[in-house]
Parts: structure tokens; C-alpha cells; sequence
């Protein structure tokens, strides 16, 4: 008999989510607006100790707007991390811009700073002007280089977008992931570590880009009795019953964290001892990741022949979910033909990488059930 499945990363509801959908029913506040609409934005800015946020239907529309807010256009050149999810280098091309995709560092999987330097000076010296914009991502909630990256940025003065889609809660030097560049944008997509269903926000020091977000994000109407527009305008507002799944989300995102980081913890205790596998780990002190995933390395030569591969096409069987690490951006067909500045890090990690079962609501019993399995797959 199969035993029940266990997910890669799946919701975990706090209990209260249902107080402030029922207030928004009970009042009929059934719009994307409202006072949840309102109140998630306080509670991200609080979070994060930032000016603004402008709540929006998914962290890639947060990610489109920002491109927009920094004036991206057509034939603009924007450095993206090319290890990452497609959603961060889609709306890139949205502008009919050209995604330039800058490789990894190995110690945090994230966008190498020597190599983003090397991609700015040589795209100047090609193309005669300098990108238009960095996009950073945050990768399974491990910080970037923000320090590096963000003195390159500086010296060429470049905005960065850092896409947080996965590091809500993760820091750097004590500072939140998503705060140190222009915009940052988040995700509360169904698998992220909390939740609206589907969602994302804008969040930036700069007050008056969430205003133009916000704008920008319900048709961009005019201030006017009748409906005037003198902007392009998109649907990417919140809904203000998403929005209230949220307010009760992140009042225990401390404790989603906590938890994540503790089965981070579990499967680097219970599976380095492997000879071959490695958990992706804070190089020092100065990076706090909410471990949005806990995510290894299979050395096939150390293991003796067992892959990625194979563990996940074992656990597999076992319905235990697991999945590869992202396919890198210029290893994709759509992405394939644009600059690219790559070291081998990200086609290796690619090759050799998985992310394990790290739902908040994961059992102990269902954790220590990856664990066993993971150890037979690499014994047998």
C-alpha cells in the first residue's frame, strides 16, 4: 500500500486567515481593494522596516512594474541572474528588452559579483551604453552578495531589483533580502513560505515608486469622475480577499521560518554524514536564510554512481516530492540565444542539485521517512 504523499513545499494555514476573510465578506469588500488590501501592506513594511509596498496579483507582475518604474524599454539591456525561475528573466522580454543572464557563485548559488562586473564592462563596450537594470534573485531564500553586488551597482550606477520571491525573512549583515537595491519583490504563491494564494508585492524605500505601482497596477486611471487614462494600465492589483489570507499568514512568519530552518537543520545533520551529499548552507554569520527550501548537492562520484537523478526518480516512487534545482536561464530554448556570462557553476548545480520535502507543516515522522529512504537509495 502506497503511504501518503509528502510535498515538496505546501500551505500551511495559521488558523486566523478566516477572521479577516469573513470581516471582508460581512462588509462586502469582495474588490481588489480594501482594508486587508491596506493592512498586508502595513504589516511587509513593518516587516521589513521599509517606506513602501504596494500589494499586487504575483510576485512577476511586482517584477514587470519594477522594470517600468526604472524606465526599461525596448532594446534596454537588463543583467539577470540566469540561475533562477523563468518568472524572473519573463519580464524582461515583456518589455521587449534583452535579458543578459550573469552566473553563480558556488558558496550561495546566487549571481557572482566578479562575473557581474565582467558582464557590465563588456556589455558598455559592446553596446556603447550600460544595462538598464540588475535583477538579483534570492535563491531558496540564501541572501546574494548584497555588499559586492551593490558597490558594482553603485559604481555604475545601475538600479537593482532584487527578486525576494523565495527570502521573505532572510537577511544579510542583519538587513532584510529585498531591501538593499531600488525595488524588491516578493511572492506569496501557494508553495512560498506564506501565503495568499497567489500574489506578490512591491516594496521599496522610495515611496513614490509603490504610488505609481499601485497607479500603474488598476488600469492606471486618472484622478477623474469619469474613467480617463493617460498611461498604459495593467490588472495586477490584489484582491482584498487574497489580501486578508496574507494578514493572517504573516503573523506567524516567524514561525514558518522557524520551522523551515529546523528541517534545514534535521536534513544537514542526518544526510552530510553521506559521503557525496551536501546541503546548501549560510557561508558565514553575515547570511540569515529562511531555508524557503533545503536544497543539496549529489557528488555521483563520492556516492558511487548515485545521482540526483536517481534519488529523485526513487523518492519519487515512494511519493515523496521532491525536485531538480532550476534549469538555468541560457540553458533554455526561449532564453538560449541571448548574452550570457557563465562560469559552469549553475549547468553543474543543475545537473547535481534537489530540493527536498521542506513544508512548515512537514511531521517529524514524515521527515525522518526522507531521511531513511534518501539513506537506502544512496546504500542500495
Amino acid at each position: 500500500m502506497n503511504k501518503p504523499t509528502i510535498w515538496l513545499s505546501s500551505p500551511h494555514m495559521s488558523g486566523n486567515e478566516m477572521k479577516y476573510i469573513e470581516e471582508a465578506f460581512s462588509k462586502n469588500l469582495v474588490m481588489p481593494l480594501g482594508p486587508n488590501v491596506t493592512g498586508f501592506e502595513d504589516d511587509i513594511r513593518k516587516y521589513n522596516n521599509i517606506k513602501g509596498c504596494s500589494c499586487l496579483s504575483s510576485g512577476t507582475a511586482a517584477l514587470h512594474l519594477a522594470l517600468i518604474l526604472l524606465g526599461v524599454e525596448q532594446d534596454d539591456e537588463v543583467i539577470c541572474s540566469t540561475f533562477t525561475f523563468s518568472a524572473s528573466a519573463n519580464p524582461i522580454v515583456y518589455q521587449k528588452a534583452i535579458p543578459v543572464f550573469v552566473d553563480s557563485d558556488f558558496q550561495t548559488w546566487n549571481m557572482d559579483p566578479y562575473l557581474l562586473r565582467e558582464a557590465i564592462v563588456d556589455r558598455i563596450a559592446q553596446t556603447g551604453k550600460k544595462p538598464k537594470a540588475i535583477v538579483v534573485v534570492h535563491l531558496y531564500g540564501m541572501p546574494a552578495q548584497m555588499d559586492e553586488i551593490m558597490l558594482i551597482a553603485n559604481e555604475f550606477e545601475i538600479p537593482v531589483i532584487e527578486d525576494a520571491a523565495e527570502a521573505l525573512g532572510s537577511s544579510f549583515k542583519g538587513k532584510r533580502c529585498g531591501t538593499f537595491g531600488e525595488i524588491g519583490i516578493l511572492s506569496f504563491n501557494g508553495n512560498k513560505i506564506i501565503t495568499t494564494s497567489g500574489g506578490g508585492a512591491l516594496i521599496s524605500d522610495n515611496e513614490e515608486h509603490c504610488r505609481k505601482a499601485t497607479f500603474l497596477a488598476t488600469q492606471a486611471r486618472d484622478a477623474a469622475p469619469h474613467y480617463q487614462h493617460s498611461h498604459i494600465g495593467y490588472n495586477y492589483r490584489m484582491s482584498n480577499i487574497c489580501a486578508g489570507i496574507g494578514r493572517g499568514q504573516i503573523e506567524v512568519l516567524e514561525q514558518r521560518i522557524e520551522k523551515r530552518r529546523e528541517n534545514f537543520l534535521f536534513y544537514k545533520k542526518h544526510l552530510e554524514p553521506i559521503q557525496g551529499i551536501t546541503v546548501l548552507t549560510e557561508p558565514s554569520d553575515d547570511y540569515y536564510s529562511n531555508h524557503w527550501l533545503t536544497t543539496i548537492f549529489v557528488d555521483r562520484v563520492i556516492t558511487g554512481c548515485v545521482s540526483r537523478e536517481t534519488l529523485r526518480l526513487g523518492l519519487e516512487k515512494l511519493n515523496i516530492e521532491t525536485r531538480p534545482l532550476w534549469k538555468p536561464m541560457h540553458l533554455q530554448p526561449i532564453f538560449h540565444n541571448y548574452p550570457a556570462y557563465t562560469n559552469g557553476t549553475s549547468d553543474y548545480l543543475f545537473d547535481n542539485g534537489l530540493c527536498l520535502p521542506s513544508s512548515s507543516n512537514i511531521t517529524d515522522e514524515e521527515r525522518q521517512r526522507v531521511v531513511d529512504e534518501v539513506k537506502k537509495l544512496c546504500i542500495s
